[in-house]
Parts: structure tokens; C-alpha cells; sequence
């Protein structure tokens, strides 16, 4: 995958993450790119769950969004 591709598919990720956990800021998001454990925390914070659930709740989302969020 090259660059270009990269940042096109963090542009479609954001906006999906954004619809998904709707309380995180456009600031929050673009803090978070490419760290998946701080996304967790802003999910616990923002949400009010526990790390676990954040957890699951992110390998469903990735789950599904596969196409644009590699392993």
C-alpha cells in the first residue's frame, strides 16, 4: 500500500469513526491516528465503559471495516 493509499483510507476511516462514537471530537481523531490503545481510552473517557468493552466495541468496528483497517 503507498502513501496515497494510506492517507485515502484514514480519511474513510475517520469519517466511519466518527459516525461510530459520535461524542469524539474531530481533535480527538486526529490525535488517535494509528494508535488503537488511545482510541481506547477516549472511548472508556468519552463513553463511560469499561477497557474491555471499548475493546470490543473496536474489534467490531475494524471487523467491519476491514477493507480499510488492516490487521
Amino acid at each position: 500500500m503507498n502513501q496515497d493509499q494510506i492517507a485515502g483510507n484514514w480519511k474513510q476511516l475517520k469519517g466511519k469513526v466518527k459516525q461510530q462514537w459520535g461524542k469524539l471530537t474531530d481533535d480527538d481523531i486526529t490525535k488517535l491516528e494509528g494508535h488503537q490503545d488511545e482510541l481506547v481510552g477516549k472511548i472508556q473517557e468519552r463513553y463511560g465503559v469499561a477497557k474491555e468493552e471499548a475493546e470490543k466495541q473496536i474489534e467490531t468496528f475494524r471487523a467491519a471495516n476491514k477493507d480499510i483497517w488492516p490487521n
